[in-house]
């Protein structure tokens, strides 16, 4: 298999043996990696469903698609891509002609390509243009929303999406900022964020601006809404006896799964706990910490 050495090495796929362990691909089968990402969950997928089981990819990020179409082109004929968000599952699956699938895995974290490389300010790390937008087709972007939002609607996205204790200061002081300046580097973020929260309120663990990134993230591409149609979405395409698998990490991905999947009476939950990485997995990959993984299996 042709192999993108770049890609691999900034990227390591979570919970990777424990998915393969629900998803327990079989040649002959169909299943989907509703986020391709750089293409580790899915590589797993075809290496084990070989000689001829078949994964249908989704994926908005062109970042990434482009990366994972170099590091998969030995699979050809077995991978589909769907240049899509797994939210449009439906409408994704009809274009390829699949009208059931054999298991289901999406991975809903950030990864380590848009991270370190996407230069799109998705991380506080360096001074990048506020962008945050997985599909660059987008319109709405976190300086936009930075630039046009009210103090109220600011506050409710930083402790809603990012369950920020300090919604409130940070919104005033962004509201008060760009009254001079406008807004439009991750570092111009930063420190507005560290002024407006007391420095007793700095958490210890992460960084101040953390979370506020996170709800930027998370509002800009409508992250928790898109999550909630694929669950309500995703049962009627799938084969008595497949199992859904997601990978969430923070507690508000993580209550979403677990509530749509306990309220659907089609689903049997198969972790009655989320299943968390390794201690061997963390010192490997600290990233997977924050990990969760969820697993439910359509009933017969």
């Amino acid at each position: 298999m042709v192999g993108d050495h770049k890609a691999e090495s900034i990227h390591t796929s979570v919970l990777l043996h424990e998915c393969m362990h629900y998803l327990a691909p079989e040649t002959g089968k169909v299943y989907v990696d509703g986020t391709l990402g750089l293409g580790g969950h899915t590589a797993a997928i075809l290496s084990a469903s070989e000689p001829d089981g078949r994964v249908i990819a989704f994926e908005w990020d062109d970042h990434a698609l482009q990366h994972a179409m170099n590091r998969l082109a030995g699979f050809k004929d077995r991978l589909t891509i769907v240049q899509r968000n797994f939210a449009e599952l439906a409408a994704g699956l009809e274009e390829v002609g699949v009208r059931e699938i054999d298991g289901l895995l999406i991975d809903i974290g950030v990864s380590s390509l848009q991270l370190d490389m996407g230069e799109r300010g998705f991380s506080f790390q360096r001074d990048e243009f506020l962008d945050m937008r997985m599909d660059s087709r987008g319109e709405t972007t976190a300086q936009s929303i930075l630039a046009t939002g009210s103090e109220q609607e600011l506050a409710d996205i930083f402790f809603y999406y990012g369950e920020e204790r300090q919604a409130r200061p940070i919104a005033s002081a962004i509201v008060e900022h760009r009254k001079k300046e406008d807004i439009l580097t991750t570092k111009q973020l930063v420190r507005i964020v560290a002024h407006a929260v007391p420095k007793r309120f700095h958490p210890k663990r992460i960084h101040v601006a953390t979370k506020v990134f996170q709800a930027l993230r998370i509002a800009v591409n409508t992250e928790l809404e898109n999550l909630a149609r694929i669950l309500d979405d995703a049962v009627r395409f799938l084969k008595p006896g497949a199992n859904f698998c997601v990978i969430s990490f923070h507690s508000l991905e993580d209550r979403i799964v677990k509530r749509k999947f306990k309220n659907n009476e089609l689903l049997e939950v198969l972790t009655g706990k989320p299943v968390m990485s390794s201690p061997e997995e963390i010192a490997a990959n600290p990233r997977s910490r924050s990990a969760r993984l969820r697993v439910a299996r359509k009933r017969n």
